[in-house]
């Protein structure tokens, strides 16, 4: 009986402790990270028009590439393959991230471009999507019917039907494409979302400095970073062609190799990796960045426990991410 009080005592006392060290840790992270928040997706007309548009195949040059074409949901929104074709039968010159989490951010694209989640879906137009010009795919949505979706998603506009809307209403979409995961609950106070593994894997995103460019509520994708700090990032990626970066906007020579620094948001599921898709894998991603940013050589206990703590950040695919009035994508 002695025995099993003095055992219970024991128990009691590290729990304590584990739940001192857990909201210590929680403390820490809240410092730098934050919990994904639900954005403002606009009227309920918007967000149904903007679904119909980012799954609609005809909105296009060809008649058969959506914006859906390059984001899946069995890989949380982003593409498996390191280029996409677009509607002009080219492959694109960089990787296409995530739309999941999308809206919000302060700028989009590897290249920081585009001032939004609305300013890219409407460039895609002229891009992607193949139509030679905005006059040419506002026709296009007349000939298949979008008007009368346009003017109630937007009653008072003068001009419903008009490209910039197209980007509010494709926006307005994505905005509702938003996954909170396990490390939100985590931050929210449930000491019991995170594995053992996964926490350590936190402490080390903490101390080693992941957190200083993947940080806030999308763990990056707010600022922009030079990829290659203390090595050319070619030299661990093995890239095929070597990407000026944002070089190729601004033609200035600070900028060279200046990327977006990408989101870590469902990262375990949106292989490949880096602008390129030059990396397969999560375990090859986390040892390049460490390497070339940070110039740190990670053991395998640290890679595994930094992978595990990234995997804590898988969302669930929205039940709307399908076409309208279909199931959820698979």
């Amino acid at each position: 009986m002695k025995w099993s009080i003095a055992a219970a005592t024991v128990v009691a006392a590290l729990v304590s402790a584990g739940g001192r060290a857990d909201e210590g840790l929680r403390r820490d992270a809240a410092a730098v990270l934050s919990e994904i928040k639900p954005a403002n997706p606009g009227s309920p007309s918007q967000v149904e028009l903007g679904r119909a548009l980012f799954w609609d195949e005809r909105v296009s040059l060809d008649g058969k590439t959506a914006c859906a074409s390059c984001h899946f949901a069995r890989n949380c929104g982003a593409d498996p393959r390191p280029f996409s074709p677009d509607a002009r039968g080219a492959l694109t010159s960089r990787h296409s991230p995530t739309v999941f989490n999308a809206t919000g951010q302060s700028m989009t694209r590897w290249l920081a471009d585009r001032k939004d989640a609305a300013d890219q879906a409407e460039g895609s137009l002229t891009g992607s999507l193949g139509f030679a010009s905005r006059e040419a795919a506002l026709a296009k949505l007349r000939e298949l019917g979008y008007a009368a979706q346009f003017r109630a998603a937007f009653p008072q506009d003068g001009e419903p039907l008009s490209t910039r809307n197209y980007g509010l209403a494709l926006d307005a979409y994505e905005a509702t494409l938003v996954t909170p995961a396990a490390f939100d609950r985590f931050l929210a106070g449930d000491d019991g979302a995170l594995s053992e593994r996964q926490k350590a894997g936190l402490r080390a995103f903490l101390s080693i400095g992941c957190a200083g460019c993947h940080n806030g509520s999308h763990l990056g994708g707010a600022m922009l970073a030079k990829f290659g700090v203390v090595k050319d990032y070619w030299i661990e990626t093995g890239s095929k062609k070597i990407d000026p970066g944002r070089y190729a906007v601004t033609k200035k020579e600070e900028d060279r190799s200046v990327f977006r620094v990408p989101m870590l948001r469902n990262i375990a599921k949106t292989a490949p990796y880096f602008h390129d898709g030059s990396v397969e894998t999560l375990e090859r991603a986390v040892r390049v960045m460490a390497s070339v940013q940070l110039g740190r050589t990670l053991d395998d206990r640290t890679l595994g426990d930094l992978v595990s703590f990234l995997e804590a950040l898988t969302g669930e695919v929205p039940s709307n991410y399908a076409p309208p009035g279909e199931p959820p994508q698979k």
